[in-house]
Formats: structure tokens, sequence, C-alpha cells
């Protein structure tokens, strides 16, 4: 009961006097606004002319909506907004970077700031309004969604500059006039706006796909009117990370199968009691802000406008996203264990970790709290605060201490990887590459770029097959980054020339080996789910079914060992492996479709394969991809799987 005391009393410390009084008694001054420009007055006349309504119910309706999403700033509630959320983030300390808030105030004092956040936990709503406004920004408005406007604390969040909206409004045009509206008039206001990029939070760690809607709105505003004396906002990318979240089994359960906790004044307080237990360190970092306007001018002059100009930049978001994304001392310890899934001493992690310490330092990705990831001590507390809060188990009655993922905690574990899986999977991809150079046959007839070329190909196709996984930079930007990588594993040389004898020397002394840490997870979920739909033959897919189908084989096959790991039996892994194939076209069913989706597990097979060969040039047993049912037991495609090793 004292936690539901404490959330009661200190939103009761900032409510209007009447209870049911959502806000002042005077409407915030974008509403009024509103409500007297000409413009908007047209635009509510000509949707009920569309819609063949009466304007004056138009007007109610719009009316009505305002009220719903509109927020102040009020500073009372202000106050005890950071109040409480400095009591909710009671389980972390905050880190800032600083020189980073520093420049991005000098930003604040003249343009709006949209600050596009990532979403890793509700905690994100309070994290970054309680560290701009302890350093004197601009009040920021920031958007939530309506599931979280709880009776009373609803009210009070409003008056802090929150902005509840729904979720799905296809079918609600006057609601989404409404926002289109309101944005355009915070924005001509000056007003700091911020928002997640992805929607709602992540399920997996890292970035969800870039939802678009906000991001339409302030394109349109910023263009609204054209010419210089349209308002334009800075994009601001903003990533918050943490050491650990209470709130990621649950997040696991429901990628498991289990249904979603509704939102409401019990759930609320579950949370508040989680966060009595310290979880270590917040993280807020920031991207480099850009102009949405030049942005938007530099897209058109490129001939890429409308839907297509607003999903790249949501694109070039999330990607500077990662980009500011530190790396954490949990997320590598974390993909240590998960690579090895098993025990290891306190040697063996750090054995585990140098290389991937090593690499890190060579491509200069920023570490969280500038941590040393040699260090013994820090990797012991890493170990120990994951002990502690069950997602490892320790046992110590032996010669030494040794760790492991604790049972069904291999999700969460991912969770933690995930957060800098980012900063790998270009690594990943160059080593399947090198991979397929080696296994060219000595009379294999190659392009007219040689045997280099045969490995840029590998590369785009794997891009393209996680394209929905992960946000790559665009073609250019990807091959330099692989040429990077490619740099990296020569020691620095330039690479002109590749044969398969220079790309077996190059992967066996490669360090450290990250396909099969970054990679598997994922195709392993893709293969589950193409080896399910390919069942289907020519037949159209029920999508449900499907997924339900890929979640109950996918069991068996962990259990099996017929895939490296428990985490990638997943619903948040097969929904994206079933965009994929929606983006091939292979859900509907038609004639022939049944070979296309043969193929698909056929490519996703082979992958997979490849990838395990990695793990076995990097000291793991061979993970075996079993054959389909109608192989023949000494089929060539069986011997390959079971010989995979071999040749290495």
């Amino acid at each position: 009961m004292a936690a539901v005391r404490r959330v009661r009393d200190l939103a009761r410390a900032a409510l209007p006097r009447s209870v049911g009084e959502r806000l002042p008694a005077a409407p915030p001054q974008e509403v009024t606004e509103l409500l007297h420009d000409k413009r908007f007055q047209r635009a509510v006349a000509e949707a009920a002319e569309e819609q063949r309504r009466p304007e004056e119910e138009v007007w109610e309706e719009v009316k009505g909506y305002l009220h719903e999403m509109a927020a102040a700033h009020d500073d009372r509630a202000s106050q005890g907004w950071a109040r409480m959320g400095e009591w909710f983030l009671r389980a972390y300390d905050v880190l800032v970077d600083e020189d980073d808030m520093q420049m991005l105030k000098k930003v604040d004092r003249d343009h709006s700031l949209a600050l596009a956040f990532s979403h890793r936990s509700y905690l994100d709503g309070m994290v970054i309004p309680n560290a701009l406004s302890s350093r004197r920004f601009s009040p920021t408005y920031t958007f939530g969604g309506a599931n979280l406007n709880l009776p009373v604390i609803g009210s009070f969040a409003s008056r802090t500059g929150l902005i509840f909206i729904r979720r799905s409004t296809q079918e609600i045009p006057v609601y989404r006039l409404a926002l289109r509206s309101y944005i355009r008039q915070m924005v001509a206001n000056k007003r700091n706006l911020a928002w997640s990029i992805e929607g709602g939070r992540t399920r997996t760690g890292k970035l969800r796909p870039p939802v678009h809607g906000i991001l339409k709105y302030l394109t349109d505003t910023v263009h609204d009117g054209g010419g210089d004396d349209a308002p334009d906002v800075q994009v601001v990318p903003v990533s918050v990370v943490y050491d650990q979240l209470h709130e990621v089994s649950r997040m696991t359960e429901e990628a498991r199968g289990a249904s979603k906790t509704p939102e409401d004044w019990r759930w609320l307080v579950r949370f508040a009691r989680l966060q009595r237990n310290r979880l270590g360190r917040a993280y807020l970092t920031v991207g480099e802000p850009f102009s949405l306007r030049e942005r938007m001018d530099a897209l058109a002059a490129e001939g890429v406008t409308g839907h297509q100009a607003v999903e790249r930049v949501a694109l070039d978001i999330s990607h500077r996203i990662n980009r500011a994304t530190p790396v954490t001392v949990t997320a590598i310890v974390s993909l240590a264990l998960l690579g090895a899934d098993r025990a290891l001493t306190m040697d063996e992690v750090l054995e585990t970790v140098e290389p991937l310490a090593a690499y890190i330092d060579a491509r200069h990705w920023p570490v969280a709290g500038a941590a040393d990831l040699r260090d013994r001590s820090t990797i012991r507390r890493a170990l120990a605060e994951l002990a502690r809060s069950g997602v490892l188990t320790a046992y110590d009655q032996g010669t030494e201490p040794v760790w492991k993922i604790g049972d069904d905690q291999h999700l969460v574990a991912a969770f933690y990887r995930n957060t800098v899986i980012h900063i790998l999977v270009e690594r990943a991809i160059g080593e399947l590459a090198l991979l397929t150079v080696s296994e060219l046959e000595p009379d294999a007839e190659l392009p007219p770029g040689g045997a280099l070329q045969v490995g840029w190909e590998e590369a785009k196709r794997m891009r393209d097959l996680l394209k929905f996984e992960f946000f790559f930079p665009g073609r250019a930007g990807f091959e330099d980054d692989l040429r990077t990588e490619l740099q990296l594993l020569v020691g620095g040389e330039g690479v002109t020339d590749m044969t398969p004898e220079r790309a077996r020397e190059l992967l066996v002394s490669a360090r450290p080996h990250l396909a099969h840490l970054v990679l598997r997870p994922f195709l392993d979920a893709y293969l589950v789910l193409a080896d399910r739909l390919a069942d289907h033959g020519d037949s159209t897919v029920d999508e449900d079914a499907l997924l339900a189908d890929a979640l109950a084989v996918g069991r068996q096959w962990a259990l099996q060992r017929r895939v490296a790991s428990v985490e990638s039996i997943s619903l948040e892994l097969f929904r994206t492996a079933m965009a994929l194939a929606r983006h091939k076209g292979l859900l509907e069913g038609s004639d022939g479709v049944g070979s296309a989706r043969e193929a698909f597990a056929a490519e996703l097979r082979d992958s997979v394969r490849r990838v395990n060969i990695i793990g076995e040039i990097a000291g793991e047993p061979v993970v075996v991809v079993q054959p389909q049912v109608d192989e023949p037991e000494g089929s060539e495609q069986a011997e390959d799987a079971e010989q995979a090793g071999d040749r290495w």
C-alpha cells in the first residue's frame, strides 16, 4: 500500500482543485489559437463537406479531440511530475553526456526541437523530460499512448506537457485533422516535441521499425505554405539505454505468446514497486541534430518526395539513434554468455570479451560510462548484477565460480545483447562474405570483379535478407562500412583482390568471430518460419495460424537442438520473418508459390549452415541444420550439413 499512497500523493500535489477538471479553466494557447485560425476553420468546413455531415457536428467532434490531446505546462504540476520521475527512477543513476547537452541547449535557444527517442521502457518518458527540465531547456511536450491516460494520473500528466494520442486513427479522419493541426500550431509556437520513433517499446532490445505518423505531420508542417516563412524544426535523435530493466521479463513472456498486461492503476502500482530494487545506470545520449526542412529539400532535389521522403527521414533518424547508443557492459557480458551457452569462469568471460573490446576500440564506438571492458572488476560487477536479478545463475561450490544464462532467461539476456547488436551486424555479414569466397571452387566462373565481387554480392544478399531486422545505411554507406571491416581484418591494408585461399586465411585468423553470435538467433528464427511456410505448398496462409505453428515447432526444434538457442523461439522474430516473406510475395496462395517458399527455406538453411561454420571456426561445436524429412539419409544435402565444418 505504500507504493499506492506514494503515487497518489505525488499526483494529488499537482491536481486541479476539482478532480474532474482535466486542464486549467483557460484552454492551452495552441487550442485557443487553432479555434480562431481561419485556415483551420476552412479545413474543418472542408472535412464536413467531404463527409457530408453538418459543420456544427464536425466542430463539436474536433473540439473534443483537441481537448483530449491538449497539454499544458503548469509550474506546480511540472515540479510534482519531476519529483515523481525521480521516485520512479530510483532504481537507477541517470548518466547524461553534459557536452552533448550544452551543444543542444544552444540549438534550443533559436529552434523548435523534435526529439525522436528510442523506447525500451516506460521510464523513458521520465528520463528525457527530467534531464531537459533540470538543465533549463524550453518546456518539452511529449507524445504518449492514450492507453496510459489513467484516471487522476492522466489529468496530472497532461498538465506537465504529456500529450495523449490514440494509436489507431485510420477510421477517424477528424481526429487526424485535429492532431495534424495541433502539431502544426505547436511548431509555429516553437514548442519542443518528443516522441518515440518506434511508436512503442521494443520487445527485443534493438530498435523497432519506425512509425511515420508524427514525423509525417512534422514534415507537412515544415513545408506547409512553402518558402522560408514556413516553420522549421531541428530533429534530435535521442538514445536511452539501461544496464537492466525490471519490465524485460514481462516483455519476453509476451514474445513467447503471453497476453499483454493492460495498463491500469494496478499495473502502475506493480511497476512502481519494481523500481525499489537497484539495477545500475540509465544512459541518455544525443545524436547529431539536423534541420528537417533542409533534409526534405535535399531529398526533393534527389527526386524523393511524399511518403518515400518521410520513410527516408525516419530511417535516417533510426540510424543516428543507433550511432548514438553506447555499448553497455551488460550487453557485452550477455553477448559472451549467450554465444557460449554454457557456464564460463571469470577468465573465460574475459577471454571472450577481450577481442570484442578490441574491435569496439578499433571502430571508436562509445562505451557507456566510459567503462573499461577489459577490466576484471568491471566485468565481475556486471556478472554479479545479472546474477542478482536472476538473468544469470552463479555456481561457486567447485574450484572457482562459474556463470551461465539462467533457465528461461535467454530472451532476457538477448534483450540486453541486442542493445549493442547494431554495431556488430556489418562485421558479421563481412565474415559470411569471406566464407562465400573461401568456398569457391578452383574452376568456378567468376564475375568481372573476380572473387571479391562474389563476396560483395553475398554481403548485399544478406543485407536484403535482414533489412526488416536491422537499420542499414544506404548501399554506398553499407559498402564503405564493409570496406572498413575488411581493412580491420587485413590489418589496415588496402584490399584490391581476393582469392579463396586469402579469404580462408583471414577467417581463421580473425578476432573476434561474430556471425554466429550476432546473426544465428535471427536466421534460426527465420528458418523455423520459412520451414512452416513451405509446408503449406501453394495454398494461402493464415498469418496468425502460421505464427502459432512456428512457435510450437520452434519449441520442438529447440528441444532437439535444431536451433542453437531458445532465444530464437520468439514471436517478435517470427513476425519480422513473416514481414520478409510478405515482402517477397510468399504469403498469398498461387500456382508456383510453393516452389518459391521452398527456395526461401533453402536459402535460409544454407545461410544457417554458413553461420554454423563461422561458429566452428571460433571454436564452437557445429549446430547441425537437419535436412527436410523427405531427404534420404545419405543425400548430398545431409552430408553437407553434417560435415559443414570438416573443410576447416
